[in-house]
């Protein structure tokens, strides 16, 4: 079967403004179900390549696939306000009926979606919008708040401020000329109305409304559409599967892979056919094809085992596992005490005190592996963990075996108004190579509300817990399970405003581990490798990429993360667009003084076409004294082969740090 491609189709919203879409047909005369996208990473360049490999492989099955620029991003009319807005989710709802009010369309819709189309198909299913008959939601989240790239625990991701920064670089990119005469003024309209997003999302600390609005998680009996959530191991999202699984009212099928955060057919980690998995659950439940999609099993993983970790991108050892229910029977908690020589049986007495250099956390990886060239995966933890306050067990006389969300329970009392503890648990070989299996932490100001955040009392006794990121992994015997506790995880997480001194009382301090035994395997039904007919991704590439990942010691001590990621130079096939960029990334921190760090971040971008050539360079970069956040951003846009400067802005915002 052979696939119509509609390049560019207008849908007009009731306002006026305009959507653009590109459009796969099959290629028979019949009205068929249709597959939207729905993304702010534009269609004609950033995704072309891998949606053109993606959406073929649909209408060969015989499903329409639509990818629609949110407004104000790609070839889309209009302003774009923010991420998971009322705007982006009125207008995704009103895409969503004119695709099922089409002739080729037989009005059943589902929505697939990497990141930020994962995460508004499900908001979108919460909508209950009518046409949306089933979600693939990969790489997405839950809470937006909790699990996503603002906060985590409470404490400040980096993270936040890192892609705040590239959602600014994306967003000040120009309409393609072909499509919009009108592109230049749309070019400067969206430049300076681009969104200071990240010191937006800094001003809400707390897990306000605003967090709530788009966090499913809210209403879970809202979501009517049968979801198939899927993630990998490499990746931040992890948590979303197992809750949408645990928690969903309608049919919900979980999977954690091996894989970063790409689709896993495109996965530098053990790609694996994807696409036929979206198509067994759009076969079911847009099609009705009785084909036993709802009878998989309710969590499918596969559980990683030990294998030397560096950051650069190299197999994964382990072996796929299912779970016909959710939460599993298979499933027991194990609780190990912390005690003055590490993890026991039985409960200790005492205090231990723990208080680290701001630089833990060189070895903790991109926050997202997945959106860098290389050089992005958490290394061997050995140089972390001896800079932290760690319990370990004897070495394992059997194997042990982790699916879930390990908790860690404590009685603490620090000696500082503002304090943040980060709990690390790592597979250590008998040679000494420490593996992060998973890890959390907690701004301990919220350790009875993230709503109602309260300043520390020093010397006061305080009891928290931290749910540890999920986990599917399996230690050998001989191996020491090591839980590494700190206060300070950067680059990752962003360093409390003082050193402080957390100190744990060890009679009320216990780890819970999701222990798994099974007598019997059921069949895992994990995806299959990549079949050699699907088609490769169509794009000309005319400069390779590369990727650089430095640390070094400053002039003044500070400890510095330099990174460099050129994505190369590529251009489309079908209309001729050339695009190149570039990003580094600069993190420096004071092992003794957390109000020494710094973010900076500069991205490149030039597309070109024949005469029109346009290049954009956003620079970025944040601080911090005890009381303040400071951010600063420029843009300058130049235009034609002699770089002819017609945009040139400058905003700098100082934000209280509150609690954080």
């Amino acid at each position: 079967m052979s696939t119509k491609v509609i390049e560019n189709q207008w849908i007009k919203l009731a306002d006026g403004r305009r959507l653009a879409a590109k459009i796969w047909l099959p290629d028979h005369e019949k009205p068929a179900p249709a597959v939207l996208e729905y993304l702010p990473y534009r269609k004609r360049d950033t995704t072309a390549a891998r949606d053109d490999m993606l959406y073929h492989i649909f209408a060969e099955a015989g499903y329409a696939g639509v990818r629609v620029d949110i407004a104000g991003t790609g070839d889309s009319e209009g302003l774009f306000d923010d991420e998971y807005s009322e705007q982006e989710l009125s207008d995704g709802e009103a895409v969503l009926a004119w695709i099922a009010a089409q002739d080729w369309c037989d009005g059943n819709v589902g929505m697939i979606g990497i990141s930020w189309g994962g995460f508004n198909g499900l908001q979108l299913a919460n909508r209950r919008a009518p046409e949306l008959k089933a979600v693939v939601s990969l790489g997405s989240s839950v809470d937006r708040y909790e699990d996503d790239i603002h906060f985590m625990g409470g404490c400040l991701l980096t993270e936040n401020a890192r892609w705040g920064a590239q959602l600014c670089a994306y967003l000040t990119r120009p309409a393609d000329p072909q499509l919009r005469q009108d592109w230049r003024e749309d070019w400067i309209a969206r430049m300076e109305n681009v969104p200071f997003s990240d010191c937006d999302w800094l001003r809400r600390p707390t897990r306000d409304d605003f967090w709530k609005r788009g966090s499913v998680c809210e209403d879970w009996s809202r979501i009517e559409a049968p979801v198939l959530a899927i993630n990998g191991w490499a990746d931040a999202y992890i948590n979303a599967p197992p809750a949408l699984a645990l928690n969903l009212q309608v049919p919900c099928k979980a999977m954690n892979g091996p894989w970063e955060h790409r689709f896993p057919h495109l996965s530098k980690l053990h790609p694996a056919d994807f696409p036929s998995e979206a198509i067994r659950w759009f076969d079911r439940w847009l099609k009705r094809k009785p084909n036993g999609a709802e009878s998989l099993p309710a969590y499918r993983a596969f559980i990683q085992e030990h294998f030397n970790p560096t950051k650069k991108y190299s197999p994964r050892l382990g072996r796929w596992v299912a779970e016909q229910e959710w939460p599993s029977p298979n499933l027991s908690n194990r609780i190990l005490y912390l005690g003055t020589d590490g993890l026991k049986d039985n409960a200790a007495s005492g205090t231990i005190s723990i208080s680290s250099p701001a630089h833990v956390g060189q070895a903790s990886g991109n926050f997202m592996p997945g959106t860098r060239v290389d050089n992005e995966l958490p290394g061997d933890q050995a140089t972390d963990d001896a800079l932290s306050t760690c319990f370990d067990s004897t070495p394992l006389t059997e194997a042990m075996e982790l699916l879930g969300r390990p908790k860690v329970r404590f009685a603490f009392s620090v000696d500082k108004p503002v304090a943040q503890i980060v709990a690390r648990l790592c597979d250590v070989s008998p040679g000494g190579v420490s593996q992060r299996i998973t890890y959390r932490p907690l701004n301990l100001t919220r350790f009875a509300s993230h709503e109602r955040p309260q300043a520390l009392v020093p010397g006061h006794l305080y009891e928290a817990e931290i749910e540890l990121n999920e986990c599917g992994h399996r230690l050998r015997a001989g191996h020491v399970l090591r839980l590494a506790l700190s206060t300070s995880y950067w680059p990752l997480i962003w360093p409390a405003p003082e050193q402080a001194v957390v100190t744990l009382y060890l009679e009320r301090s216990t780890l819970h581990l999701p222990i798994r035994k099974v007598v019997e395997e059921i069949p895992p039904q994990n995806p299959v490798p990549i079949p050699p007919e699907y088609p490769k991704p169509h794009v000309c590439e005319l400069r390779q990429g590369s990727s650089t990942s430095r640390r070094r010691v400053g002039e003044n001590g500070q400890i510095v993360l330099d990174t460099f990621d050129d994505y190369g130079e590529n251009a489309d096939p079908y209309h001729g667009m050339t695009v190149s960029r570039d990003a580094h990334v600069y993190y420096s921190i004071h092992p003794g003084n957390p109000v020494s760090a710094r973010f900076e971040g500069e991205w490149n971008f030039i597309y070109k076409r024949e005469e029109w050539q346009v290049a954009i360079k956003t620079e970025y970069s944040m601080n911090c004294d005890l009381q303040n956040f400071y951010l600063h951003r420029r843009i300058r846009a130049s235009e034609g082969a002699n770089k002819i400067e017609v945009f040139a802005r400058e905003w700098s915002e100082t934000v209280p740090r509150g609690l954080l």
